[in-house]
């Protein structure tokens, strides 16, 4: 049976002194005087809002992150996805449909100006067994011949920065070869989530098919939104029980951390933006498992709420299934907060070109959540 993990919407408090002024689950000393109703402003400029703008083709959507950036300007999307649980959260959350479906090579798609999209990072991802091409799980095949058959004015394509380098690079280099075949101007920015008002630290690569004259996404924050910050507030009565590390647990923990050559515990830090969220940080006990020190020296595995916020996931959004299963899908997303960023410049992009209209949201960070 499938299930809503949920948390109500709430506002975050304030701090008194350098204290996270929350219950004792949440409490953790910050260099920071205080915080700012940064969730709030996540649940407000991530709702779909109205406009003129065309139809964005989600490919591989997982549940949502990068098309809840694009209904945020005023995009209308269709969402294609395999997982039944990450498909169901989109269409639960959303505007627009998503169809559960294996995308393959000729499948049938409508047309439309906008195609977006994350293909299956895990042949090319640093953590994973970097097979490139010779992965099954790999997408791009399927990416590439709906651009080649839809030729939309602006393709996006988000993946991990492991596409670029070792031996995967040559694939890379022959993903932006063939899209240039297409008749595109390509590039592909380097880009982090931190920048755009993520609290967390993840670097990304956009591949950017244009036909000339998009422009970067300027960063919408001077300063990074912290762990602290976004986790102030979070409805504590709602939680689940707290995952306690074992001590078996927390010697693993030490063993990893000395074998890894860490200077700081990989503890979640209240004053800075946290390490990268993957599925495997997220829901599997592993030495490099996000987990939260408490006042009393324990420590515990975050939650899901707590992840989706480190994801800038607002708080309306709800994940269908398992406990594992919404890790899995906040693990995989593109930050809704970073999809904002890269969609106001499409939005820019399509108006400069005639293409579209739009109510002046796109090209200016006014509206976006607040570091501090």
């Amino acid at each position: 049976m499938q299930t809503l993990m949920r948390c109500a919407a709430t506002t975050p408090s304030t701090c008194e002194a350098s204290q996270l002024a929350v219950s004792p689950r949440h409490s953790a000393t910050l260099s920071i005087g205080t915080t700012t109703s940064w969730a709030e402003d996540v649940a407000i400029s991530l709702r779909p809002a109205e406009s003129n703008l065309p139809l964005a083709l989600d490919l591989f959507a997982g549940c949502g992150g990068l098309a809840l950036g694009f209904e945020s300007v005023g995009f209308k999307t269709l969402g294609y996805e395999l997982a039944e649980d990450a498909a169901a959260t989109y269409r639960a959350n959303l505007s627009g449909d998503c169809v559960e479906e294996r995308l393959q090579i000729g499948t049938e798609l409508p047309r439309a100006p906008v195609i977006i999209g994350g293909p299956p990072c895990q042949p090319f991802s640093s953590g994973g067994k970097r097979r490139a091409d010779l992965d099954e799980r790999n997408g791009f095949p399927a990416f590439l011949d709906a651009v080649a058959r839809i030729q939309p004015e602006l393709v996006i394509i988000e993946n991990v920065p492991g596409l670029t380098k070792g031996d995967r690079r040559s694939y890379f280099l022959r993903t932006l070869q063939d899209l240039r075949e297409f008749d595109y101007e390509v590039e592909a920015l380097d880009m982090n989530a931190a920048a755009y008002g993520v609290p967390q630290n993840r670097k990304r690569i956009f591949i950017v098919a244009h036909r000339g004259g998009f422009k970067e996404a300027p960063p919408t924050t001077e300063a990074p939104v912290s762990v602290g910050v976004a986790l102030a507030g979070l409805d504590d009565e709602s939680a689940p029980e707290p995952r306690w590390l074992t001590p078996s647990m927390d010697a693993y923990v030490a063993r990893y951390e000395a074998a890894s050559g860490c200077r700081t515990p990989r503890d979640l830090h209240m004053d800075r933006p946290a390490r990268t969220l993957t599925c495997r940080n997220l829901a599997g006990a592993t030495g490099d498992m996000h987990r939260i020190r408490t006042p009393d020296g324990r420590r515990r595995r975050i939650e899901v709420r707590e992840a989706a916020r480190l994801q800038s996931f607002p708080d309306w959004f709800d994940f269908t299934g398992s406990m594992t299963s919404a890790f899995e899908q906040i693990g995989n997303a593109v930050p809704p907060l970073l999809a904002r960023a890269v969609a106001r410049q499409a939005s820019a992009y399509l108006v400069s070109r005639g293409l579209a209209e739009t109510d002046g949201d796109s090209g200016s960070t006014d509206g976006l959540p607040r570091a501090a």
